[in-house]
């Protein structure tokens, strides 16, 4: 079995998503965001960062998140690992032990989301899991507690200056997240964030007067679309018009 175990990150190049080397700096670590491409080194914040090693001729890739400090040390375990096995030392690979790794889960659960829910959707659970991830400092899943689900509630609001719904929000998606992978029962109904429901602003005749005085003709056409219905946005996007009957027909209703 070969020993070398490398780490790669997957980034968005201009012909779509691509698995670059990573830079070394002169201690060995990874340099953070930054990889090779075409053989030079660019900085790439997006993506996570992958192990990549062969069992005897099939190359095996493992996501590891996003962060180049955790990247190299689980680099270092896996070839201490692979070492291990080329020694005759019987051992217990990561994910064979019942346990699972959280950055993994997170890359199967966002390309799940991504192939069965919207953009919007995805894009939404992805942030969340991309601030829980930045918080939680647990490598497997099932090592997360009640209080890494506290401390991810009083990040969301401290560290990144979180609206109240958006805490709560957030706070949601990752609980989804964790129910979509078996994890139950880590918080009662007293540890969720709390927001207060405000009444919609309405606007005024006057300040509807001043909205369309400064409107072209299309953007005219939206706003009073809007106002007249009472559509929400997918409902509009899915609105047309039909030559047949008087009216409207729409997808969405």
């Amino acid at each position: 079995m070969n020993r070398e175990c490398n780490v790669t990150k997957r980034v968005l190049e201009n012909k779509g998503l691509r698995y670059c080397p990573v830079v070394l700096s002169a201690n060995g670590r990874i340099k953070p965001d930054a990889v090779l491409v075409n053989g030079k080194e660019e900085k790439h914040p997006e993506g996570a960062y992958y192990l990549e090693w062969r069992d005897v001729s099939k190359r095996v890739r493992l996501s590891v998140g996003k962060d180049a400090a955790d990247a190299s040390a689980r680099r270092q375990r896996k070839e201490a690992e692979l070492n291990a096995v080329n020694n005759g030392v019987s051992i217990v690979a990561e994910g064979q032990n019942g346990n699972r790794s959280l950055a993994a889960a997170v890359t199967d659960y966002l390309e799940e989301t991504k192939l069965s829910k919207k953009s919007k959707t995805h894009a939404t659970y992805s942030k969340a899991l991309e601030y829980f991830q930045e918080c939680c400092s647990k490598v497997q899943i099932e090592e997360i507690d009640r209080k890494d689900l506290l401390r991810f509630a009083a990040f969301l609001r401290d560290e990144k200056e979180q609206a109240p719904r958006s805490v709560y929000n957030k706070f949601e998606n990752l609980m989804t997240f964790l129910k979509a992978n078996g994890v139950r029962g880590l918080v009662g109904k007293n540890d969720w964030p709390r927001y207060t429901e405000e009444e919609p602003e309405m606007y005024e005749q006057e300040e509807l007067k001043k909205l369309f005085a400064v409107c072209d003709a299309e953007e005219k056409l939206w706003y009073e679309f809007f106002l007249m219905t009472g559509m929400r946005e997918q409902e509009v996007v899915h609105s047309y018009w039909s030559p047949c009957i008087l009216g409207f027909s729409s997808l969405g209703a």
